[in-house]
């Protein structure tokens, strides 16, 4: 079968001794301090009452989100038993295994705590932080790419490529479908609503697209994308990925509704 060389790209960037710098975490880093700067510009361009105290403690709150809400989701969503036969495995980050949809709870779980503390309200912080979270989505699977996993389906399109750990059978590169879709094109669609007033005074608008946004390219690309080999599919052809996103696209749909009639309308926090 033919297909495209998987390009000779490196998952660590450079080493010093026994400490390895890899895309993956750099993608994380360079995702987190792009949203915080881009924020950051938010709040002084619409002149929010968010300090800057505030915003580092939403941006560490969110950090924690991101790496505990995914790597728990990762254990329960895919984990095998692994993990419970080896609990410190759970910790062992660098092993690999974190989950999109397990870090995007935990971010939710971390923003409404931090509004708790200072009073803001909650889905005026998610609108801010969903804005920019695309940015991450898409720095992310390009580390996949780079990684060589989460490669896609058996194909014969011309642009398939033969990944190493994949057999060097041609497959969709669905990492860089993804990153495309919930990164590029999420990112594109959240900024242009941004700017209307009318999105902007309606707060969860953003949010409730966010997640709509997510879980439908999410559940596409997972036609293409080869399940997890050790949960395969869980019912038809119907994956952990697909059936997590349903969730999300429906939480998405009410916050938007919710967004769309509410009366109150002002940009305040």
């Amino acid at each position: 079968m033919s297909g495209l060389e998987y390009p000779a790209i490196s998952p660590i960037i450079f080493s010093v001794g026994p400490v390895a710098i890899r895309w993956y975490s750099m993608a994380y880093l360079v995702g987190i301090i792009a949203a915080w700067f881009l924020v950051a510009r938010n709040i002084k361009k619409f002149n929010l009452p968010i300090t800057k105290a505030a915003l580092e403690d939403i941006v560490f709150y969110v950090t924690l989100g991101i790496i505990l809400g995914g790597r728990l989701g990762y254990v329960l969503f895919y984990g095998q038993s692994i993990f419970w036969q080896h609990p410190l495995e759970i910790f062992a980050i660098w092993h690999g295994g974190m989950s999109f949809h397990g870090g995007i709870i935990g971010v939710i779980i971390a923003i409404y705590l931090v509004c708790k503390k200072y009073g803001y309200k909650f889905l005026s912080i998610t609108d801010l932080a969903a804005l920019y979270a695309p940015i991450g989505i898409f720095l992310g699977r390009l580390a996949n790419f780079t990684n060589d996993e989460l490669w896609g389906r058996v194909s014969n399109v011309p642009w398939a490529i033969k990944f190493p750990s994949g057999g060097y059978l041609p497959r969709h590169p669905s990492q860089l479908y993804e990153a495309c879709l919930e990164g590029i094109l999420l990112f594109i669609i959240l900024n242009l609503l941004w700017q209307n007033r009318y999105v902007r005074q309606h707060r969860g608008f953003v949010s409730g697209v966010f997640l709509i946004g997510y879980g439908c390219f999410r559940a596409f690309v997972e036609q293409f994308r080869e399940p997890d080999a050790q949960l395969g599919f869980i019912f038809y052809h119907i994956t952990m990925g697909q059936l997590l996103s349903l969730p999300f696209i429906i939480l998405g749909a009410f916050v938007l509704y919710k967004a769309v009639k509410r009366t109150d309308l002002d940009l305040s926090l």
